[in-house]
């Protein structure tokens, strides 16, 4: 096999209460990367689209192709070329996993270009080197739901450990991304280093009740769940019209709503599809009488992830 093909979806982190170690996929939209094996060695980035030429075209700098080198590496390998072309079909620093999505993409083409020598679970150490390339910071919650699908939780980092819980059938997120654009790093720089004990306690009730809401389709739990108290009041003032759009959403049919990543989208969770639909109606209109134009995505969980699409 000389060419894959294949698509990661984005995917919504921190889901409120769980700041690095929730996070969901949904179904679109997401990157697209193709890879061509050529007789010469090394890794080519031959084309991005959709990023406004603003992505380096360096293997050992972006995102896709960084993992690339990482796997080859640990697998002893010295003289595979390829060529490498980029999609990105959603906006940089979004909150959406955009990041995330290259380096799921870019590592799950290699791997099956490769024969598959590692599994998926086996594959999120080296999506996180992408990360760590494009934010400073080689969290997982982006990655482990784009690479595996479903609501992920990431136990510890330290060892990695990393696992799905189930969702209800009928719950449907609404993301919804603002035309700003928020630096992953610089939202991590304004949070602090220190919490209360009270806000502890209280995040942790809503981490445990999320989990238990989510598991038993208990939509109420999952409502009075989706409350952070410690990471949402320091990013929310980085995204204009915050409190009023996530208002919006929960007046018109949403469980609940909060910052999807970093900012500056922001997305809901809503039990059946016409409450996530008329959520997100609500909440792209708020943008837009404050002169802010926004794009919306509504969205069954993805239970299936990063996808290799060669017919």
């Amino acid at each position: 096999m000389n060419y894959i093909k294949a698509f990661a979806p984005a995917s919504v982190a921190n889901v409120a209460c769980g700041f690095d170690i929730f996070g969901f996929a949904i179904q679109e939209p997401g990157d697209i990367v193709e890879i061509c094996r050529r007789d010469e060695p090394g890794i080519v980035i031959t084309d991005i689209t959709g990023d406004d030429g603003r992505l380096p075209r360096s293997a050992d700098k972006n995102a896709v192709t960084v993992v690339m080198l990482h796997l080859l590496k640990h697998l002893g390998i010295n003289d595979f070329g390829c060529e490498v072309v980029l999609h990105k079909n959603m906006p940089l620093g979004s909150g959406m996993g955009s990041s995330a999505a290259s380096a799921v993409a870019g590592v799950i083409a290699m791997n099956e270009l490769l024969g598959n020598p590692l599994s998926r679970k086996e594959l999120l150490p080296f999506a996180m080197e992408g990360e760590r390339i494009a934010s400073g910071s080689a969290h997982a919650d982006n990655v482990g739901p784009s690479l595996l699908g479903g609501f992920v939780v990431i136990r510890s980092y330290n060892p990695l450990d990393i696992f799905t819980i189930p969702v209800p059938d009928d719950l449907y997120c609404t993301l919804v991304h603002p035309d700003i654009e928020i630096n992953t790093k610089d939202a991590r720089y304004i949070l602090r280093n220190e919490v209360s004990l009270k806000n502890t306690i209280a995040q942790m009730g809503n981490v445990a009740g999320l989990v238990a809401g989510l598991m038993k389709s208990d939509y109420d739990l999952i409502s009075r769940s989706m409350v952070d108290v410690i990471i949402e009041p320091v990013r929310s003032i980085l995204i204009p019209e915050f409190k009023e759009v996530k208002e919006a959403a929960l007046k018109n049919g949403a469980l609940g709503c909060s910052i999807s990543g970093a900012g500056p989208s922001m997305f809901a969770l809503s039990k059946g599809l016409e409450n996530a639909k008329q959520a997100g109606d609500a909440m792209q209109k708020r943008f837009a009488e404050a002169g802010i134009e926004a794009s919306t995505h509504v969205s069954a969980i993805n239970m299936q992830g990063a996808a290799v699409l060669n017919d």
